[in-house]
């Protein structure tokens, strides 16, 4: 399969000459052509960076990278033709109505809303009721809309969305995803980052990022079927005197708050009876005790612990 993306050895550095920062440290893999990629981690993981390479708007200190088949730094110009991008913050015409944002991409890159309307048509149709009202009047799942329509104007080959969810509420993050999904049937290659672990689990790939280095790259459901421990959801009355007694109990490799449970990740397999018998003696009333699948962010915890 063509890769849509190459990224070789990707390094970036912020900061003084005397006191530089790391923020991506030998960054390598490819996104194939239509594929859905997601770049996931959390805030100062180093995602931003990497975008702002790849649609060349910021230059790496070392190695290469190409998107749709051109360098990203002798071939800029054909690039930003050839790609989308929607940044993490609105970037858009506050003081300008919908339509006329769109008007206004549609004439940068030399091309009508008509001529593309077949890809924003299913994304338009829910803001087009507000298409008189300025950007900046926008709920904050409309300003999504509008900003992925302006980015899919031109019909780009490759779409780069810079957490597009962030801060939207949970229908509208359901509904942008829905919205991926059928433009990733008009083969359009798309890169996605989030610091939503939850949302992995609609791509296609996805790649682990923290402290500007990868964890891992595989399909969501490969990535959890490298978790190899014995991993239980426990509880009960008395919920933070109980995680203090799981860090220091022998037989935990790993706990932490998850939401009304602490998750807790076993050293060896087949140890529940062991973790049961321990807990009766300190978790106070209440107590629960499930063993439970792993999800992205267990994965991640798991991931992160291993490499400190």
């Amino acid at each position: 399969m063509k890769p849509a993306i190459t990224i070789n050895n990707i390094v970036k550095f912020y900061g003084a000459k005397s006191n530089k920062t790391e923020a991506l440290s030998g960054i390598s893999f490819n996104v194939n052509e239509g594929e859905l990629f997601g770049i996931i981690g959390p805030d100062g993981a180093g995602k931003t960076s990497l975008f702002r390479i790849l649609t060349t708007l910021l230059l790496a200190d070392e190695g290469e990278a190409t998107v749709d088949g051109y360098d990203v730094v002798k071939y800029y110009k054909e690039i930003r033709k050839r790609a989308g991008y929607m940044p993490g913050r609105f970037s858009l015409y506050q003081d300008l109505t919908v339509e006329e944002n769109l008007e206004f991409f549609a004439t940068i890159f030399n091309t009508t809303i008509e001529k593309n309307y077949h890809l924003i048509k299913d994304i338009y149709i829910q803001i087009e009721p507000f298409k008189k009202r300025k950007a900046g009047k926008l709920s904050g799942g409309m300003k999504q809309k509008l900003a992925l329509c302006c980015a899919l104007i031109h019909k780009p080959s490759v779409l780069f969305l810079d957490e597009p969810t962030t801060g939207v509420d949970a229908v509208s993050r359901k509904e942008f995803w829905e919205m991926l999904k059928k433009l990733k049937q008009q083969n359009i290659t798309i890169l996605v980052s989030t610091p939503y672990m939850d949302e992995a689990g609609m791509c296609d790939r996805v790649a682990l990022l923290q402290s500007g280095k990868i964890l891992s790259i595989d399909t969501p459901d490969g990535i959890i079927e490298q978790f190899q421990k014995d991993l239980f959801a426990v509880r009960s009355s008395k919920m933070l005197p109980l995680l203090n007694d799981l860090k220091i109990c022998s037989e935990v490799e790993d706990a932490y708050f998850f939401g009304a449970y602490h998750h807790v990740v076993m050293k060896h397999k087949n140890e529940e009876q062991q973790l049961k018998n321990y807990l009766s003696k300190y978790a106070g009333d209440g107590l629960e005790i499930n063993a439970i699948r792993p999800n992205i962010e267990d994965c991640f915890m798991a991931l992160m612990k291993n490499t400190e």
